[in-house]
């Protein structure tokens, strides 16, 4: 089942510095591509690829601000693992 949850304002915005950005990883960009696509669509959650991309953008060390905030607004969005 899918989360009803969207991007808010501010995390589109880092999402979009970071798309914007040369210097961001791969990685930052494909969560931030996720957190940004997810801006008005509510039905819409975040691939299991795009998780782990977000997820490895949360523990680097090296990771802006700005990227931080895209990926945890994708993490929110994923579906919950079955257990």
């Amino acid at each position: 089942m899918a989360k009803r949850e969207v991007t808010g304002k501010k995390a589109a915005s880092a999402a979009s510095k970071v798309l914007q950005s040369k210097s961001s990883s791969k990685t930052a960009k494909s969560a931030a591509g996720s957190a940004l696509s997810q801006t008005k669509a509510p039905k819409k959650v975040t691939s299991s690829k795009a998780g782990s991309a977000a997820s490895r953008t949360l523990r680097a060390s090296g990771s802006s601000k700005s990227s931080k905030s895209a990926a945890g607004s994708a993490l929110t969005q994923r579906p919950n693992r079955k257990r």
